[in-house]
């Protein structure tokens, strides 16, 4: 018997991955999803999930607050764990990033201690592609303890870095998905037949099938002998925008995709659009927002130096998918999208509901009691949904070819040994 296509949604903000799941198959059973916003009086994604799902169990409480009391809150069994976990702590949108140590990073700890627990076959996370990179003073260590984590918990991972517009959608949002299952499964079995390190991201890999890659231009690969703390105090590693890891082999590649045509951000605008969103007398501050700068300034210690900032488009382009949508989207600053209404011919801001339409979401799917400033911050927060359904599309099919597993295996040391004994072992170049 195939195993149930059952899930639970970390970190499940407004349902990005529901969505594109529930869109993929509708066999797909998302028996738990957890969201909770840290300093937040009202928790308005735990709102819009509730409305939107009303028969999926949903817990708006501190993840670690669930692993410390697992039994109180009678966690059903699942079989894919998703996620969009925090990514502050990596985005290069926030200055003095700590990685995987700073507040947000170790909610990583967290997901390690599920995946511990409850061992899922199947795991599919995302984050910003500045993971890979984490922290600036250590490349590649953050992934490469995450790497560790999923090693010594017998999986094996597969991860692609994916602009949504190279792939046909309306949005130039860059993200990392990591694919990670465990040893034991047919899955596992069917992908070490015949293994070729060199094709396989191309050819056989999760994410080839809906991902086409066009050719591999770079190839790193490491063997990962370390424990954690080794790789926490030592590991520095240049990890390319796609790869895998069997066993403690890390293979890494550089790959140019098979593109798409890109929906255009003017083909998502709204008619009819509120007064409110137009810009007023205040157009010179955006112009001067946008604009290149060369500002003299002077560190703490008194170095002078000048701060450099490139010209953005202005307006933003609408023969062409939209930039990366931030969770400031709301304000008035430099990353803001600013438009040439189509009707009326003067610029404007993006509404929600266009927000939404970037993501994949229907229209005024986070109308349900938020403020109007949080609908743009969720939208930023999102993930591509279109991306996840044919994620999903994939899934199913693993899926359907995966026989039940028992869930209360324990993976130890013994069969680690056993299950490397049947891995190939490559050398490095």
């Amino acid at each position: 018997m195939p195993i149930d296509k059952t899930v639970c949604e970390l970190f499940a903000g407004v349902g990005g991955f529901h969505v594109g799941l529930s869109r993929s198959n509708e066999e797909w059973d998302i028996v738990l999803a957890n969201q909770w916003e840290p300093s937040r009086k009202t928790q308005y994604a735990y709102d819009c999930y509730t409305q939107r799902f009303p028969n999926t169990l949903a817990l708006n409480i501190d993840i670690a607050e669930i692993n410390n009391n697992y039994e109180h809150y009678n966690i059903p069994r699942y079989n894919l764990l998703v996620g969009g976990f925090p990514c502050q702590d990596y985005s290069v949108a926030s200055t003095g990033a700590r990685g995987i140590e700073g507040k947000k990073g170790v909610l990583w700890w967290e997901i390690n201690r599920m995946l511990d627990r409850d061992r899922p076959p199947f795991v599919l996370l995302e984050n910003v592609d500045r993971l890979l990179k984490s922290p600036s003073n250590q490349r590649g260590r953050d992934f490469g303890v995450m790497l560790g984590c999923f090693r010594d918990l017998g999986y094996s991972v597969e991860w692609r870095v994916i602009n949504a517009s190279e792939y046909g959608f309306a949005q130039k949002r860059t993200r990392i998905f990591i694919f990670a299952y465990l040893n034991t499964t047919n899955y596992s079995l069917t992908q070490l037949e015949g293994l070729n390190e060199n094709t396989y991201l191309q050819e056989r890999g999760f994410f080839s099938n809906q991902f086409p890659i066009e050719r591999v231009e770079t190839t790193n690969k490491y063997v990962l002998n370390e424990d954690i703390l080794t790789i926490s105090n030592e590991f520095r590693f240049e990890f390319l925008n796609s790869g895998m890891m069997i066993g403690n082999t890390i293979t890494t590649q550089k790959y140019k995709p098979v593109l798409e045509q890109a929906i255009n951000l003017g083909d998502i605008l709204e008619n009819n659009v509120e007064e409110r969103y137009y810009l007023g007398e205040e157009l010179g501050d955006w112009e001067y927002m946008k604009g290149a700068k060369a500002i003299p300034r002077v560190s703490k210690d008194g170095h002078e130096y000048v701060f450099r900032e490139g010209a953005i488009s202005f307006p933003d382009p609408l023969d062409k998918p939209s930039r990366t949508m931030l969770t400031s989207e709301s304000s008035k600053n430099r990353s803001t999208h600013v438009v040439r209404d189509l009707q009326t011919n003067r610029l404007r801001l993006l509404t929600p509901i266009e927000c939404e339409r970037l993501n994949g979401f229907e229209d005024n799917w986070t109308n349900t009691g938020m403020t109007h400033k949080f609908r743009y911050f969720c939208m930023g927060n999102a993930l591509v949904t279109g991306l996840v359904e044919r994620m999903g599309r994939e899934l199913s099919k693993i899926f359907d070819n995966e026989d039940e597993v028992n869930h209360d295996i324990q993976i130890n040391q013994t069969v680690h040994e056993e299950i490397a004994a049947t891995q190939i072992v490559w050398e490095l170049d």
